[in-house]
């Protein structure tokens, strides 16, 4: 197992956390690095539809435009539906952590599939409960992983962004080697 860090930025509104992901793309980061989390859509909406056709998503709710224009940046991604959270979107390789979870291999310890797949990480738990809070008040999380320099660089750009809260954690799991535990 490979030590990295991890970097989680907190953001209260999809814009804003596109706009940080957006950044760290455009400032030349490995976008493969990095993942992105919240809610699908909310408890009162009815989901249409979503479909994912090679790069292209489409998925219709309150955040489709928000989940659609980021989900071409990415490698993949996973929507699912957690109990106690509601829906769930997860851009980038963190998606596979959070599908193992579900499928019951981390689940435990009071968390939901969320912060099973940080704490496997190696995320704090009272870390992790606070990012669960900040999902289910409909926050989203992006978070970064890689060497110390890649995630003090990438700390730097998502500061400016202006996240409601921004943590380093350090010698955590990456998600991209737990990932390919879960991969079919």
């Amino acid at each position: 197992m490979t030590s990295h860090n991890a970097v989680i930025a907190v953001f209260a509104h999809h814009h804003t956390a596109e706009d940080a992901v957006r950044t760290l793309a455009g400032a030349g980061f490995d976008i493969t690095k990095v993942n992105i989390v919240g809610k699908g859509c909310h408890k009162e909406e009815k989901v249409v539809g979503f479909y994912n056709a090679g790069d292209r998503m489409k998925f219709w709710g309150k955040y489709g435009a928000f989940w659609g224009s980021l989900w071409g940046l990415f490698a993949g991604g996973l929507f699912l539906v957690v109990p106690g959270l509601g829906p769930l979107m997860v851009l980038g390789h963190f998606g596979a952590m959070v599908l193992g979870a579900v499928e019951g291999a981390v689940l435990g310890g009071g968390l939901g599939a969320l912060g099973a797949a940080l704490v496997s990480m190696g995320i704090p738990k009272n870390s992790v409960i606070n990012y669960e809070a900040a999902v289910k008040a409909d926050g989203f999380l992006v978070m970064v992983d890689g060497s110390p320099r890649e995630v003090e660089r990438a700390k730097t750009i998502l500061e400016a962004a202006k996240p409601s809260r921004l943590d380093v954690h350090e010698k955590v799991r990456a998600p991209a080697e737990h990932a390919g535990h879960h991969a079919a």
